[in-house]
């Protein structure tokens, strides 16, 4: 069994739409990065990376070649999942949890669940998704921004 921890964070733009999980969560605003930006893909990403020894986000997917523009963050998970089995490791199961101040998780929940359970391979009992606020405090608090944290355990 191997266990790894994500995070990433992304500041909040105009434009929409804001995906979170693979789903998106609002419309009329997004998440500003280099590719959709979405912020639980890349921490459960990063997580299984970490796990399997295998680098980080950056090392596989760097923000500066532009092939990676406006990419699916979908796209990108699942080719994790595909590094992590070339090494003979499979994820078992994901714990996350979306920090924002004002984009609500609870109406999306089961969707992101779901999403994530299809681009990992595991029944979606085996998905947590959670989220917290930082109770107006820093750039997440005046709602400038987004981030997430993810444990995954592979074996």
């Amino acid at each position: 069994m191997r266990i790894g921890w994500g995070f990433d964070a992304h500041r909040i733009g105009p434009d929409g739409p804001m995906m979170i999980g693979g789903v998106v969560v609002a419309e009329d605003r997004g998440l500003v990065g280099t590719s959709d930006a979405d912020v639980l893909l890349h921490a459960v990403a990063d997580a299984i990376l970490g796990a399997a020894a295998l680098g980080d986000l950056g090392t596989h997917f760097p923000s500066s070649d532009e092939k990676w523009a406006n990419a699916d963050s979908g796209e990108l998970l699942a080719h994790v999942v595909e590094l992590a089995r070339g090494s003979g490791l499979l994820v078992d199961s994901v714990d996350a949890t979306v920090i924002a101040e004002k984009v609500r998780i609870g109406p999306h929940r089961e969707s992101i669940r779901t999403r994530l359970a299809e681009l990992l391979d595991v029944l979606v009992d085996r998905v947590s998704v959670k989220a917290t606020s930082t109770d107006g405090m820093g750039y997440i608090g005046n709602d400038e921004g987004i981030a997430a944290v993810a444990v995954v355990v592979l074996n």
